[in-house]
């Protein structure tokens, strides 16, 4: 791990884009003090995952986080969240010597399910924004070097994005039509 930083870090300089920001891997690893225990710290990060993947249902009750096909994003720019967890992940498990595909391939199962669970509620109001917060997991998958398309179909339904575009897409038509 401590080469393919260097590596990382050789090329971030020469403005090439990295699978791990070498830069935040430093500032996360000076961040650590004598006090604390790399498991220790393993589980901090662990659990700041956890409650990301927890609380990607509530992002539904934001009448904001609709997702817009003109801007390409959501309107509360929740789709930011995609590109911060894969850095900081990647970041921080690197800087730990942990399998950071395999620790976000857990985050990826965790937040499926959740987001699976928002689709059995049958409130309207909790399942608003559903379908763009369904797009959110896809851009998380899309934007991460360390999972893969075929990862996000073996715990959350393909059909269940295909319909969220269409739904999505079909609602910016809806609202093109009425202006």
């Amino acid at each position: 791990m401590k080469l393919t930083l260097n590596v990382f870090e050789l090329a971030s300089a020469a403005g090439f884009t990295c699978d791990i920001d070498p830069a935040l891997v430093s500032t996360i690893s000076n961040m650590y003090t004598d006090k604390t225990s790399v498991d220790e710290e393993y589980k901090l990060t662990f659990l700041l995952l956890v409650y990301i993947g927890v609380s990607l249902p509530s992002q539904a009750l934001d009448p904001n986080s609709i997702y817009s096909r003109a801007h390409g994003g959501h309107n509360n720019n929740i789709h930011c969240l995609a590109v911060a967890i894969n850095q900081l992940a990647a970041a921080m498990f690197a800087s730990q010597s942990q399998n950071i595909e395999q620790q976000l391939k857990e985050f990826l199962l965790l937040a499926s399910a959740t987001l699976l669970q928002l689709g059995q509620n049958v409130e309207r109001v909790e399942v608003k924004n559903r379908d763009s917060v369904y797009l959110l997991l896809h851009m998380i998958v899309e934007q991460s070097p360390f999972l893969s398309l075929d990862m996000l179909e073996r715990c959350f339904p393909y059909v269940l994005l295909r319909n969220s575009y269409r739904e999505v897409y079909k609602s910016c038509v809806l609202l093109q039509a009425d202006a």
